[in-house]
C-alpha cells in the first residue's frame, strides 16, 4: 500500500485505528492525540493530517470505551491547538519570506490577498480557519508573514481553538454512538471532511468569479 492510500485507509477507519490505539496504549492516547493536533496546526508541511475527523472519533470513542474524558480531551487538544498556531505564527513571523524566496511557486498575489484578507476580517479569519483543512494550517503562518499584531492573534486564537475542539469532540461524544452512525462511521467522517472543505472552496470561487 502507497503512502496516499494509506492516509486515505487511516482517514476513513479513523474509529478501527483510534480504537486499537486506544486499547493498546490507554491513556497514553492522550499525549498521542495532542502531538497529531499540535503537528496539524504547527507544522506548515504537515496539513495532510487528520484534524476534524479526528476529534469527532476521540470523542465517539471517549464515550464508548470511558477510557477518555472527554473534558480532559477538550482541555489538553486546546492547548494543543493555541501552541500548534503560535508557533506556524512565529515561522510565518521569522521565516515566512524565506520560505517564499526557496518556494517561489507560492505567488505573492496570493500572499498579498491573503494579507489583506486579515486586514479586512481581522480575528474573524483566525476564528473560521479553524473549521477550514488546509487552511487551518498556513492561516497562522501567513499570518505572521503579514506580522498581525500577537496580542490580537492569540485572542482569536484562543477563542478559535476552543471552539474547534470542543466542537467536534462534544459532536462525537454525544452523536457518534448513535447506531445509524456507528454502522456508517466512514461516511460520517467523509461527511465532515466535504463540509468542512466546502466554505473554502466556495470562498475560492467566489474571488475566481470576482476576479473574471
Amino acid at each position: 500500500m502507497d503512502p496516499l492510500e494509506t492516509i486515505i485507509s487511516f482517514f476513513l477507519h479513523l474509529d478501527k485505528h483510534l480504537g486499537e490505539i486506544i486499547s493498546q496504549y490507554g491513556t497514553t492516547t492522550y499525549a498521542i492525540l495532542f502531538t497529531i493536533i499540535f503537528a496539524e496546526t504547527g507544522l506548515v508541511f504537515a496539513p495532510f493530517l487528520p484534524g476534524d475527523s479526528l476529534l469527532f472519533a476521540a470523542g465517539a470513542l471517549a464515550a464508548a470505551t470511558g477510557v477518555l474524558d472527554p473534558a480532559l480531551l477538550v482541555a489538553l487538544l486546546w492547548i494543543a491547538a493555541i501552541l500548534g498556531d503560535s508557533v506556524n505564527y512565529s515561522v510565518g513571523k521569522v521565516f515566512g519570506l524565506k520560505v517564499l524566496q526557496r518556494f517561489p511557486f507560492i505567488k505573492q498575489e496570493h500572499i498579498t490577498y491573503t494579507e489583506k484578507f486579515y486586514e479586512k476580517h481581522g480575528g474573524k479569519t483566525i476564528i473560521l480557519a479553524r473549521f477550514l483543512p488546509i487552511v487551518r494550517t498556513f492561516a497562522p503562518f501567513v499570518a505572521g508573514i503579514g506580522a498581525m499584531n500577537y496580542t490580537r492573534f492569540i485572542i482569536y486564537n484562543i477563542v478559535g481553538g476552543l471552539a474547534w475542539v470542543a466542537s467536534f469532540i462534544y459532536l462525537g461524544f454525544y452523536f457518534g454512538n448513535i447506531p445509524v452512525v456507528k454502522r456508517n462511521f466512514s461516511l460520517v467522517i467523509v461527511g465532515i471532511i466535504i463540509v468542512s472543505v466546502m466554505p473554502g472552496v466556495i470562498e475560492f470561487i467566489r474571488h475566481r468569479l470576482k476576479k473574471a
